[in-house]
């Protein structure tokens, strides 16, 4: 087996044993142990831990710009825009890795990963176009932005760690309700306003 194919089958041995370890809790010296090989052999493949997630990460990026181009082709923009939503924060809680590589951006070294880059550039190309289509047929307010609708998906994926799958369905109905347009209008913000304030005392 030449040099090549051997360096080949242990980047893909790496990647099948890492898969099996939760993404946020990841260590180089436990997948070079499960995996069999030298710990000089993982470094080599992926000098660091975000290389290794990143790396984990392409085929769920490719797999959520799918979802973007499903729900694009949807005719009903809410319904488009809802299962958007839905299939984002089910890949995000499959791959633990996900949310990192999506809201990390600045820790992203192009040389060392570039097909994610690539994939992650079009998985935020997605967002964009469902966000702006539902906004624009007014399913969506318009002040939301891209980041904010990502980091709100994090948040869905992270109350539902906390608590349990069944919530997942609920919680994302209380993000969709809370995204519509004139959710929050002036007498309610009105209203609202004497209860922040207070939460802030002391």
């Amino acid at each position: 087996m030449s040099p090549r194919a051997d360096a080949v089958r242990s980047r893909e041995r790496i990647l099948e044993v890492a898969r099996r370890h939760d993404a946020r809790s990841l260590r180089l010296n436990d997948i070079a142990r499960d995996a069999g090989v030298g710990i000089g052999t993982v470094y080599r493949h992926f000098p660091t831990v975000r290389a290794l997630i990143e790396a984990l990460s392409v085929e769920t990026l490719v797999r959520l710009g799918a979802a973007a181009d499903r729900a694009l082709t949807e005719p009903d923009a809410d319904a488009a825009f809802r299962g958007f939503l839905e299939d984002a924060v089910v890949l995000q809680l499959q791959d633990g890795g996900l949310e990192t590589v999506l809201t990390d951006l600045a820790l992203t070294d192009p040389d060392l990963h570039d097909e994610c880059s690539v994939a992650r550039g079009e998985v935020f190309a997605g967002y964009d176009a469902v966000l702006s289509r539902a906004q624009r047929d007014g399913v969506v307010r318009d002040d939301l932005s891209v980041a904010q609708l990502q980091r709100l998906i994090c948040g869905i994926e992270h109350a539902v760690r906390l608590g349990a799958p069944a919530d997942r369905d609920l919680l994302l109905d209380i993000l969709v309700s809370g995204m519509r347009p004139g959710t929050l209008d002036s007498s309610a913000a009105t209203a609202a306003a004497p209860i922040r304030r207070s939460a802030t005392i002391g």
